[in-house]
């Protein structure tokens, strides 16, 4: 495995786990709690939905996007997410980055640079990694201020 696949696979562990880790102690109905309620940009997502989202994007960017393999992705799904206990949660982020690092541990130097069909353009393989890198990250921090509005709204 190259030095810079390596870097890649520790920082999505770390992210990782600070994602699990945001799911420790909460009621189960924290895990579906919306601190804004509704439908359009203004709606926000649960941390069910969030985790579903990660473990689902990163599977189809790494798995079938670099890796060629198809996911059958159901995005819509994603987003409907209700009623799914932390365990479960985390297990399909577990399996979602093991799966990455399958598709990414094998490749080469030289691979980083090949192109890859992404959505309705042309991307890099290594643009696609931080990618999916930066979309954790962003959803990381939303999951970060959900947490701590449910901890606010409901403390005793």
């Amino acid at each position: 495995m190259t030095k810079e696949v390596q870097g890649y696979l520790a920082t999505m562990n770390e992210m990782r786990e600070q994602v699990k880790s945001l799911l420790e102690g909460l009621p189960e109905e924290a895990l579906d709690w919306r601190s804004i309620e509704g439908e359009g940009e203004l709606a926000t997502n649960s941390l069910g939905v969030i985790v579903s989202h990660l473990a689902g994007s990163a599977l189809y960017l790494i798995k079938e996007i670099i890796g060629g393999q198809p996911v059958h992705r159901d995005r819509e799904a994603e987003f409907a997410t209700r009623r799914v206990k932390a365990s479960t949660l985390k297990a399909r982020l577990d399996e979602a980055v093991k799966i990455v690092e399958e598709v990414l541990s094998p490749l080469k130097e030289d691979q980083m640079e090949e192109d890859r069909k992404y959505r309705d353009r042309t991307a890099k393989v290594r643009w696609i990694i931080l990618h999916v890198i930066e979309h954790t990250a962003q959803h990381l921090g939303h999951m970060q201020l959900t947490r701590q509005l449910w901890l606010a709204r409901n403390r005793k």
